[in-house]
């Protein structure tokens, strides 16, 4: 029993590929000729277009049918191919066959979205972030279908459709696409308090991720893990990103709506085409069953998670995304993914919101693709052998011939029933009795202490993002006791919290209450200890030029950034070229009216000698680097460049002295000294870079 190499999919995924014809005349679908397609066929110049025109109604009728029905949730996504390899054997837990062969690997597609907008809001709204995962194993397909936070808004899968109608746009008037600021939303929360836990994460920065390739994914339930022996161990799933986990700051994020809405998938996209592979560890939380019952919370409760203080997460394997798809639609689009797609060695709990999707998903696949034979679609093919009696419905594309049913002899028995190799899939005998009853056991009811955890565990800058988020959200919220009813609940988990969001939104503050919560923090919640492997790989820096500018520092600066992996591009007033302080002509990368700091994660000023023109005279240039800067981005200035972090006045920051040496102060990095870029700037602005934010920098000063 092997698992397939990732080969086996790309050629099973070529085998379907159409491109565009090398040679002969245009057809109809039926294989005719076509001489003409640019006028319907019509009686006389200026008559009307005849029905006898089937090529007409054909190229019409595809192109009218051409849309399916989007995704009622997680609609806006963008998708990659690659490959999983175990860092080794995993038998101990698991019978898994993906799981075992460190020198195998089984290729997968990723699927990133966000949740509340349609196709086509854009990437960087405050939403939860979808990351489902397809392995595509030697067993079947297995569906990993998680989320960016590890925990999920309701408990039970039968408020589903009750959270996703009060998320989605309000009825009467579609309004707002793509956010959660608005009445139903928040009035539901108000009244369901389980709900708190995953509000405090989607108030985060958590929700604005930088980019895909930086960011977690979680399985958000418990699974179970079944080994060759029939012993089952409980498993949380974790995603952790080489680069480290970063966001954006809400201020950019809503800019970035408007001068890139495909800011995320145009970055994995990128990443990908320049063969900066992005990657991923798989760690698992492993929990025997005998210690089901050992924590102050219940494992089938999807709005909790297990801190990672008490079971540590153990990396068994790494994810590697190499390949864009060759065709949106057919590939990112038609990807069905099910939480119930599990292979031998995986198995479910009674958890009640997963035992909900293990029904939506599939019927939500019927009426979206069509109906039941979505699995022949390229992207949803296993490259496991697939022997079934299913046959017709809608777009079935076999032929079939012989016995449909089973048992047969007419067939001479085939498809056979596996044999007792332990192979095929077995369900974990599991004891299940108790009356039929609506209730919820008093194990769920805790809703308000990992919500504390979670706000106890942010670090300064970060509670104070998360105040400026609720401010928002509720700030656009036109009922009053809906406001006030959320502050209410807010006072459950922080009584300053509460009392900040009401001093922001004009309510009175809540009665002070008294839960006892124990002062419990968990440091890997923070972002602050999600930094990664420090690299600046794919950061991207925005250097500032103009007419003058000194050639050799900037080329010496950038060459240094580049080879440590860092995108570098020049901006200047204007496309073509600026003339540099040696007379020569320097490349323009991007005009800065098409651009905007918000597109960059640092920014590099090189000087020029006296009488070079002042970019702090020029307003743009003033814009970018004031928006980098109070955004707490890396900013790196050289020789007169330092100049214009000068016109800023930051009250109490450190900048190199007139002929000083290299100052280094909460990601500003300044060197007046003329001449090329030193290695000891370089390196220090790498740095600052590697730390994606200083949020410790004092403001501006206007």
């Amino acid at each position: 029993m092997t698992t397939e190499q990732p080969d086996r999919k790309e050629r099973q995924r070529d085998a379907h590929k159409a491109p565009d014809p090398a040679e002969g005349p245009l057809t109809t679908d039926q294989g005719v000729a076509v001489d003409h397609t640019d006028d319907s066929l019509s009686a006389g110049e200026r008559g009307p277009t005849l029905m006898e025109d089937f090529h007409f109604r054909e190229k019409l009728t595809h192109f009218d049918h051409e849309r399916i029905p989007e995704r009622v949730v997680h609609a806006r996504g963008a998708g990659a191919y690659g490959y999983f390899e175990p860092y080794e054997s995993c038998a101990e837990f698991t019978k898994a066959a993906f799981l075992q062969d460190p020198s195998v690997r089984t290729p997968v597609f990723v699927r990133f979205s966000t949740v509340q907008g349609p196709r086509g809001s854009a990437d960087t709204v405050r939403d939860v972030r979808g990351f489902a995962t397809k392995f595509y194993t030697s067993e079947g397909n297995y569906d990993l279908v998680g989320n960016n936070m590890p925990v999920f808004f309701i408990q039970d899968g039968i408020k589903f459709p009750d959270f996703v109608h009060a998320v989605k746009p309000e009825p009467h008037n579609d309004i707002p696409t793509g956010a959660s600021a608005h009445d139903t939303l928040w009035d539901f929360v108000s009244l369901q308090p389980e709900t708190l836990h995953m509000m405090m994460w989607l108030m985060s920065d958590r929700a604005i991720p930088r980019s895909y390739r930086m960011m977690q994914g979680f399985g958000v339930h418990t699974f179970r893990f079944v080994n060759a022996n029939g012993k089952g161990t409980f498993v949380k799933f974790h995603w952790k990103p080489k680069l480290g986990v970063h966001s954006l700051v809400w201020d950019e994020a809503q800019e970035c709506q408007g001068r890139d809405p495909d800011f995320n998938r145009r970055d994995l996209w990128d990443a990908i085409e320049a063969g900066e592979y992005p990657e991923w560890e798989l760690g698992v939380q492993l929990v025997p069953e005998e210690d089901e019952f050992n924590f102050d919370f219940d494992l089938l409760d999807a709005t909790k998670l297990i801190p990672e203080e008490q079971v540590p997460v153990r990396p068994i394997g790494r994810m590697v995304l190499d390949r864009n798809p060759h065709n949106f639609f057919a590939e990112t689009e038609q990807v069905a993914f099910h939480t119930a797609n599990v292979v031998p060695g995986i198995d479910f709990t009674n958890d009640p919101l997963l035992q909900a999707r293990n029904f939506s998903y599939l019927d939500t696949q019927l009426i979206r693709l069509g109906g039941p034979n979505f699995a022949h679609l390229p992207v949803n093919q296993p490259v496991a052998p697939v022997r079934t009696n299913q046959r017709d419905g809608y777009h079935q594309s076999t032929i079939h011939t012989g016995t449909n049913y089973s048992p047969n002899s007419l067939g001479g028995g085939c498809p056979a029933l596996a044999g007792a190799d332990g192979y095929a899939y077995t369900h974990y005998a599991e004891r299940v009795d108790g009356d039929k009853i609506r209730k919820r056991s008093p194990s769920f009811k805790d809703f308000y202490s990992q919500a504390a955890m979670f706000w106890n565990s942010m670090s300064d800058w970060e509670r104070k993002h998360i105040v400026d988020a609720f401010r928002f959200e509720l700030g656009k919220v036109g009922a009053v006791r809906v406001r006030e009813r959320t502050v209410g609940e807010l006072a459950h988990i922080d009584y300053g919290l509460a009392t900040a969001v009401a001093e922001g939104i004009g309510v009175a503050n809540p009665a002070p209450v008294n839960d006892n919560h124990k002062p419990v923090a968990s440091p890997a919640l923070s972002l602050d200890n999600l930094g990664g492997d420090h690299s600046i790989r794919t950061r991207t820096v925005a250097a500032l030029v103009t007419d003058g500018v000194d050639a050799e520092q900037l080329t010496r600066a950038q060459e240094a950034l580049t080879a440590e992996g860092a995108v570098v591009e020049a901006l200047a007033a204007h496309d073509g070229k600026v003339r540099g302080n040696d007379g020569n002509g320097y490349a323009v990368d991007r005009a800065l009216p098409t651009v905007a700091s918000v597109l960059y994660d640092a920014v590099l000023l090189p000087g020029g000698p006296p009488g070079t023109p002042d970019l702090a005279s020029d307003e743009a240039a003033m814009r970018f680097v004031r928006d980098a800067y109070r955004h707490g981005k890396p900013i790196g200035a050289l020789g007169s460049g330092v100049g214009l972090l000068t016109a800023l006045n930051p009250d109490g920051l450190h900048l190199s002295a007139a002929h000083g040496q290299v100052c280094a102060d909460r990601g500003v990095v300044t060197d007046t000294t003329t001449g090329t870029a030193s290695e000891e700037f370089t390196r220090a602005f790498a740095e600052a870079i590697a730390a994606h934010r200083h949020w410790t920098r004092p403001p501006a000063r206007p």
